[in-house]
């Protein structure tokens, strides 16, 4: 049985497709399959040599950075060693750093403190101009942290000061945005791994 066409479902079936025309623009481009390849290689390589993946965002986009985090930690597809992960998303280390130096600051500082040469960080803007995530990069680079930037709306500032840009094409809001985002987090964990225990697979 199908369900009446009515003018309260349009919207919705447009939304759905507004989201598979998003992906199917990334899917479409070479280029961004590279990328992910290369955050896929990045983070089973700084895994391997006991390295720390770091992640961080703002408001949706921190979720995704916990949502990446815990993955490592917990379990993904199967029983496997944790793996060392951390977002930035404490509320009193946040909170007292806003504090202290601003709020330009708290994803910065957190660098500062857990990174390390050998490490990789994920950092997530919808829009690539956001000012604690440009910090937060530029604090990794100056400890020679490699940065992959999951970004939007033509990557911002933030696509000429990342080592690995991916930009989601298209899409002008932040949820079609994030949509694509999450799904590059999973499907770069998926090929580490693969990689790293491909008994799971």
């Amino acid at each position: 049985m199908s369900l009446p066409t009515t003018p309260e479902i349009q919207p919705i079936r447009h939304s759905f497709e507004e989201a598979r025309q998003t992906l199917d623009a990334f899917l479409a481009d070479p280029s961004h399959m590279e990328a992910v390849q290369r955050f896929a290689e990045q983070a089973a390589a700084t895994l391997k040599r006991g390295g720390l993946l770091m992640s961080c965002g703002n408001g949706g986009s921190m979720c995704d950075a916990m949502h990446f985090a815990e993955e490592w930690t917990g379990r993904f597809r199967g029983n496997r060693a944790a793996l060392s992960a951390i977002a930035f998303s404490d509320p009193s280390q946040l909170t007292c750093i806003a504090n202290d130096f601003g709020y330009d600051e708290v994803f910065a500082r957190s660098v500062e403190a857990y990174g390390k040469e050998g490490d990789l960080l994920v950092a997530i803007s919808t829009s690539g101009n956001s000012p604690n995530i440009i910090k937060a990069v530029e604090m990794a680079r100056s400890k020679g942290i490699q940065v992959v930037g999951l970004l939007g709306k033509g990557g911002g500032k933030m696509k000429d000061l990342v080592d690995i840009p991916i930009i989601v094409p298209v899409a002008q809001t932040s949820d079609r945005i994030q949509e694509v985002h999450i799904k590059v987090l999973h499907i770069t964990i998926e090929a580490v791994e693969r990689v790293m225990f491909p008994e799971n697979y």
